[in-house]
């Protein structure tokens, strides 16, 4: 439920402002349509469904936009000039906190409604991943070494040209480099993308047998989150450290060098975010 609100608002960001306020009002539609694909519920199950989606999308209306607001309001100020890398892992930091926070209402209303799933529906739900698995590995593992990075590194800079507008050649290049000295592969990628699959789909499995009050069920579904965020084993662990330094890193070195015009396009951008969320805000 949390992973696809923030997937699709992370999509309406990249689609313009207007969006975002259309796309947000939407959301408990919207995320309903996804999970009934995923799991094809019934009509008691699409009813609770339901009910869950809309409570936690007024939760979040009502109790975070605001900081969300204050967030982008102090990201704009610091993205006028250059910045340190302790300022971008904060900020990192700051929104890990915010998904946190998301993550612990989500899994209160979210754990009635596992607690009736049966297999029929987790059955359903592993034949989908299997399919998405399929998709993911057509984007990620098709071709040779060269191709695979000319994709990362189109798809990056799109999402850079997005806030600063046209990059130059030098920063292209300074992407490529970030890229090609990632700790991430996409072999390890698709191995982590099958372990969270797995540790959801057998948390569900044992919810579904009955045997569980509403209270272990949401330590069960937080336990789930804690997981995805940091893998059990040491070296993965290491791995999901370096690269949130790196990702802290990476983003400094490329705002630094951005021009005057760059840094006040982005700054546009955040502050046009800033307001449709303050909009939203508003009765």
């Amino acid at each position: 439920m949390t992973r696809y609100l923030l997937a699709l608002l992370a999509f309406l960001a990249l689609q313009g402002c207007s969006a975002i306020k259309l796309g947000y009002q939407q959301l408990p539609t919207l995320s309903y349509w996804w999970l009934d694909s995923a799991i094809s519920f019934n009509s008691e199950q699409s009813l609770r469904a339901k009910e869950a989606l809309e409570q936690l999308h007024q939760w979040h209306r009502r109790e975070e936009l605001t900081s969300y607001a204050d967030f982008l309001n102090r990201s704009a100020q610091w993205s006028q000039g250059t910045v340190e890398s302790t300022q971008v892992c904060s900020a990192f930091a700051e929104v890990q906190t915010r998904l946190d926070r998301l993550m612990r209402e989500a899994v209160r209303q979210a754990a009635p409604v596992a607690m009736m799933l049966g297999p029929r529906q987790l059955s359903h739900l592993a034949r989908q991943w299997d399919s998405k698995n399929e998709e993911w590995e057509k984007d990620w593992l098709r071709g040779d070494e060269q191709a695979r990075m000319e994709r990362r590194v189109e798809r990056v800079v799109n999402r850079y040209k997005d806030f600063y507008g046209g990059l130059q050649a030098e920063q292209t290049a300074l992407i490529k480099a970030h890229l090609a000295q990632s700790p991430w592969t996409a072999e390890w990628g698709r191995q982590d993308r099958q372990r969270r699959q797995k540790d959801l789909l057998a948390t569900l499995q044992r919810v579904s047998q009955g045997q569980m009050s509403v209270a272990q069920v949401e330590a069960e579904l937080w336990s789930v989150w804690q997981r995805w965020l940091k893998p059990p084993d040491a070296a993965g662990a290491a791995l999901m450290q370096a690269m949130s330094q790196q990702a802290c890193n990476n983003l400094t070195q490329l705002h630094n060098t951005t021009s005057a015009e760059q840094r006040q396009r982005a700054v546009r951008r955040i502050r046009a975010y800033e307001r449709d969320l303050r909009d939203l805000i508003l009765p």
